[in-house]
């Protein structure tokens, strides 16, 4: 194994993002792309590990940049800020979803045929936003994601199939989210599956997360099972449809 990494830089409109793909070199034949969508915080260290370890398991993954410029929040304030200028202006999220898929695909350690996405949190919302728009992907998994729809797919129109880690105790996220969502994925006809971690909250994923909590007073904490469950069900995921 030769884990390799860089930043890739790619625009969306006016606005230049910097992304991270990671990969194994010793992998000669094109790889599955998998894009790796970040939580509120930004395009930081975490999603990156994140990225790395796909790369290990022998995907190429590109961690995208939804803020443009690498930015990143240091508290939950500038994290809000920064996300709700995504949510509240989904015409501007949408390009730069797409900018990223286009990116990914035209990188040459890629098998532009093999492509899913993941994200955390509002990365997880994201991710989901590419299959409910149609976007070819063969996989989408969101961990701990907002679950509300910027577009509902009519029948057929979700092409991958969909994963949904979602935390019994969340407290973000409710569990008639949960309900509304598996209506509308009936109603489109999608393949879809979602898992409740019984005892685990919003950002079950992040080891941070507890430590965030604790200095934020925001209810989010790390579950070690539900992580460890959560990852090897996108894995299994991941080997059905490729």
């Amino acid at each position: 194994m030769n884990l390799t990494s860089k930043n890739i830089n790619y625009q969306s409109g006016a606005t230049s993002h910097s992304g991270y793909l990671a990969w194994d070199q010793d992998i000669a034949d094109a790889q599955p792309g998998i894009i790796v969508i970040h939580e509120w915080w930004g395009l930081n260290d975490y999603i990156k590990h994140r990225a790395d370890m796909l790369a290990e398991q022998g995907y190429c993954a590109f961690a995208i940049d939804m803020y443009g410029d690498g930015m990143t929040a240091e508290n939950p304030e500038s994290a809000g800020a920064l996300m709700n200028s995504i949510l509240e202006d989904m015409e501007t999220g949408t390009s730069r979803l797409k900018s990223a898929y286009q990116t990914l695909q035209a990188q040459s350690q890629v098998d532009s045929k093999r492509t899913a996405a993941i994200g955390y949190c509002f990365g997880g919302a994201m991710a989901l936003h590419m299959a409910r728009i149609g976007i070819p992907l063969h996989a989408v998994a969101s961990f701990h994601g907002a679950l509300g729809s910027f577009h509902r797919p009519a029948a057929g129109e979700v092409k991958a199939a969909i994963l949904v880690c979602h935390g019994g105790d969340d407290a973000m996220v409710s569990m008639e989210d949960v309900e509304a969502f598996r209506e509308e994925m009936d109603a489109a006809e999608a393949e879809y599956e979602v898992i409740i971690y019984p005892g685990a909250g919003h950002g079950f994923s992040s080891v941070e997360a507890d430590q965030n909590g604790a200095k934020y007073g925001i209810p989010v904490g790390y579950n070690a099972d539900a992580d460890s469950a959560s990852w090897d069900a996108m894995l299994k995921l991941f080997r059905k449809v490729f």
